[in-house]
């Protein structure tokens, strides 16, 4: 394995978005049963510096350009911390820890994570972790940390790993490629600059983009957005942030109202999360009888895809429907407009836009960023997890939670994240514009309670159209 790696067009946007306002951290908390054997837990990491070279280098910018080099003074320890909660050591002085961690940068002369080991008073050790989002997407980290664990308390001996290549320069790039780029539709230099214009300069979108009439479409609905709805979600950020997570929801009833519901997994929880911010700004008093725009990540990964790191995943604008007061009403809203979302090429077109930004000069990839920014108040991403038990240096693994970043203005980013067939969700907020995320998730648990009570006392909604018209029109 080479010493050293061209950063990837899209992974040098992400390293070049960092503000003090919004750092381009994916933090992360894995909450244990009992203690975590330190010894094992370092020879697992180790295992995974060897796994995921990514860990062992850091970002090096050389003659114009960003490379991942092999750190030669890579020291564990300044990667594997202890800390010591005050007072109670619960919920929430975790909370403020996890929010301290959101709000500090990442020292760049090093590999770009940390992990923090933390006692506390919830039944067992946490697990505080964060990645420059430069490493990868939530898709790739999360397998990146499956490395380190083990389906049994007692782990077995660990096989010499083969090193995973890692999803970074030109050739690695062509053979996963977009689904824009397998679709034929490969950009020309010519055509990178002419991206960053139609950003800047919307009216001239029509002039330029003749690449094919769909892939212009969407460049143009995606670049003609109007600014999002003006809402305390979003506006003039500050430097701290606050983050709560919600209790653990049983999948197997989500996936059995959505089956009842004619909806997926991610409909659901998305509905249960407009309906939060509903609920939330009508008791702030603020109006609800809008539409918010929330981006929602989509992963682009390729089925044989290896597990390398990286970002690869694209975005569609989300328009959640907060005007609609009828939760039913609300989820159908929600699942026809993400249909048309996912049939569309916006995931891919957007993926290529990183890989402008990442090109342009680093000021004409703010002037992007601050544009597109402009048009959300929010970050939504669900990532699957494993569905078995794990275990990591002898302990349970009894929730894992983790917190996106959010781009320029954007103060609030959902992560939703399953795992032992539960889901839980993960809210992270800026002081200034949110003080209080509790109060949003302890609402989103509500709202999805309010679907499934209605097919509960309504199950022949399953077998009646007419009487799921009446409920959604009557």
């Amino acid at each position: 394995m080479s010493v050293c790696e061209l950063i990837s067009c899209v992974d040098t946007a992400w390293l070049r978005m960092d503000r003090p306002n919004n750092l381009m951290q994916i933090v992360g908390v894995l909450m244990f049963d009992g203690q975590l054997d330190e010894a094992i837990l370092r020879e697992s990491l180790l295992h995974t510096v060897r796994v995921q070279p990514r860990f062992g280098q850091k970002a090096c910018l050389e003659g114009g350009e960003y490379y991942w080099r092999t750190d030669p003074d890579f020291d564990l320890d300044l990667h594997l911390k202890r800390v010591i909660l005050p007072g109670k050591a619960g919920k929430t002085e975790l909370e403020r820890l996890v929010a301290d961690f959101a709000s500090t940068p990442l020292n760049h002369q090093r590999p770009l994570w940390e992990m923090h080991l933390v006692d506390t008073s919830l039944g067992g050790q946490a697990l505080v972790v964060r990645f420059h989002h430069a490493m990868g997407d939530g898709f790739s980290l999360v397998r990146a940390m499956l490395t380190m664990m083990d389906e049994s308390p007692v782990a077995p001996p660990r096989p010499q790993p083969e090193p995973v290549a890692n999803d970074d320069g030109d050739e690695e790039h062509d053979q996963q490629g977009s689904r824009l780029l397998r679709a034929g539709l490969k950009l020309t230099g010519a055509l990178w600059s002419k991206y960053v214009e139609v950003l800047t300069h919307p009216t001239k979108a029509m002039d330029y983009l003749k690449t094919s009439r769909d892939v212009t479409a969407e460049l143009y609905t995606i670049a003609t957005l109007s600014d999002d709805a003006n809402t305390r979600l979003k506006g003039e950020t500050g430097s701290t942030k606050r983050v709560a997570w919600s209790e653990q929801i049983p999948l197997p009833d989500v996936k059995a109202v959505g089956r009842v519901l004619g909806c997926s997994v991610n409909d659901l929880l998305i509905a249960a999360t407009a309906g939060a911010f509903r609920h939330y700004l009508l008791e702030q008093g603020d109006q609800t009888d809008i539409d918010i725009r929330a981006l929602v990540p989509v992963n682009m990964r390729a089925p044989d895809d290896k597990g390398a790191l990286g970002n690869r995943f694209g975005l569609v604008a989300l328009d959640l429907p907060l005007n609609i007061e009828h939760p039913l009403q609300r989820l159908y809203a929600v699942r026809d407009r993400m249909q048309a979302l996912k049939s569309s090429l916006q995931p891919a077109v957007v993926l290529n836009l990183l890989e402008v930004m990442g090109m342009a000069p680093k000021a004409v990839q703010q002037q992007a960023i601050d544009i597109l920014s402009a048009k959300a108040s929010a970050v939504i991403t669900n990532v699957p997890g494993p569905q078995q038990t794990l275990y990591l240096a002898g302990a349970r693994l009894r929730q894992p939670l983790f917190w996106v970043p959010q781009a320029g203005d954007i103060a609030v980013g959902v992560s939703i994240l399953s795992y032992d067939n539960k889901v839980q969700l993960g809210l992270i907020t800026d002081k200034k514009r949110v003080p209080d995320p509790a109060f949003i998730v302890e609402r989103f648990a509500v709202e999805f309670e309010q679907l499934l009570l209605l097919v509960l006392m309504e199950p022949d909604l399953l077998y009646d159209p007419d009487m799921l018209d009446q409920l959604l029109h009557g």
